[in-house]
């Protein structure tokens, strides 16, 4: 039989101190407080499909823990400031480094590859993530990057730089 649950507010009061103790040591102080409201938004839209109250502790961790990966795969994919503008940029992005030239070379790649491509270095996922995305492997999904990262290479301009593939 499924156990009653909780008003959802006396579930988060419950709760709370050891929430955000675990999202500062997660994400930081810095972060925390909005990966908090993003749990507990998260929680409370799905709160009313919950059929019983076992372990309400564990699936409200569970969800800060997906925000917490949330907020690790964000902060891969923001700026970080820099002194001073590298030599060879355009500020109106028109010059040789411009963007277009780079996403032009992207769209001639193979399907798998560009998909692969831009779900690993735009979305930052896994390769594991990538693979139901994209219909392969894993180790095919791994495969199509350094694949779709030669061909990209081999353009004529050699745009890409030609360090190792991280």
């Amino acid at each position: 039989m499924a156990s009653q649950l909780p008003p959802f507010q006396v579930l988060v009061d419950e709760h709370r101190r050891a929430l955000y103790r675990f999202l500062v040591a997660s994400v930081g102080p810095d972060e925390a407080a909005d990966c908090f409201q993003e749990t507990v938004l998260a929680a409370l839209r799905a709160y009313p499909r919950l059929s019983n109250a076992r372990n309400l502790r564990g699936w409200l961790f569970t969800i800060a823990h997906r925000k917490t990966l949330d907020a690790h795969r964000a902060r891969k994919r923001r700026p970080l400031p820099v002194a001073e503008v590298p030599d060879g940029t355009s500020a109106d992005g028109n010059g040789p480094d411009s963007d277009d030239a780079v996403w032009e070379a992207v769209r001639r790649l193979p399907p798998k590859q560009r998909s692969a491509v831009i779900h690993r270095f735009v979305g930052g996922l896994s390769y594991a993530e990538i693979a139901p995305i994209v219909d392969c492997s894993e180790g095919a999904a791994r495969q199509n990057v350094p694949e779709a990262l030669r061909r990209l290479r081999e353009e004529p301009g050699r745009w890409m730089p030609t360090g190792p593939i991280h």
